[in-house]
């Protein structure tokens, strides 16, 4: 039998591999691939996460403030007995730098309001809304108050007032509102211990919005 010719050439393609150099480019570069897939992986699951903090934040948050906006802008004024002099006067209204006292209309649930007397100031470390029914009848009479947590972990509570001191003076914030009139604004701070990562933007409500009921 006659062998087999075999090419040299063939013979070359099938000894030759991948040389050194050829092995450290495509493991340089295999490596370049895995740090950039790391990379984009991490960054990606720090978005993530910082996302994460802000809808606990809000989620936290978010009610209290829609709580306090609907009651401070619906604050309910009774009609000047000249029509023609000065705005509304306020049912009642005292505010310090800590707590806030006036009637307002709370939510019954059954798309009605209920008349109450209102005090919003902390309590240990939770925010809290204090109420009692407004009645002329038990005017001056101790009723037991019903309180309603608004946020809990709370550090510190501040409230101010824009407006005149007094006529003929220019209007500021005031840490103290005792006038019959209410306040042009009411702004209301929040803050929270070390290391709570949540926020409270300043909440400026312009009560004079609300329209005067008698």
């Amino acid at each position: 039998m006659r062998p087999r010719y075999r090419s040299p050439a063939c013979g070359r393609m099938r000894e030759r591999g991948f040389t050194l150099l050829e092995l450290l480019v495509a493991l340089t570069v295999l490596s370049l691939l895995v740090i950039g897939l790391n990379s984009g992986v991490q960054t990606g699951l720090g978005l993530w996460r910082a996302q994460a903090r802000q809808v606990e934040s809000v989620a936290d948050t978010g009610p209290a403030i829609r709580a306090l906006r609907a009651l401070l802008d619906g604050i309910p004024t009774a009609p000047p007995a000249n029509p023609d002099r000065g705005s509304p006067l306020a049912i009642a209204f005292r505010g310090t730098a800590d707590r806030l006292d006036f009637v307002g209309d709370l939510p019954s649930g059954l798309g009605l309001t209920r008349r109450a007397e209102i005090t919003l100031a902390l309590k240990g470390d939770r925010l809290v809304l204090s109420w009692v029914p407004h009645r002329r009848d038990l005017a001056g009479t101790a009723q037991p108050a019903s309180d309603v947590e608004l946020l809990r972990r709370v550090a510190g509570l501040q409230f101010a007032y824009f407006g005149a001191s007094a006529p003929g003076t220019p209007p500021g914030w005031l840490a103290r509102w005792d006038a019959p009139a209410l306040p042009a604004l009411i702004r209301v701070q929040v803050s929270f211990p070390n290391p709570d990562n949540r926020h409270w933007p300043d909440l400026i409500v312009a009560p004079h919005l609300a329209a005067p009921t008698s």
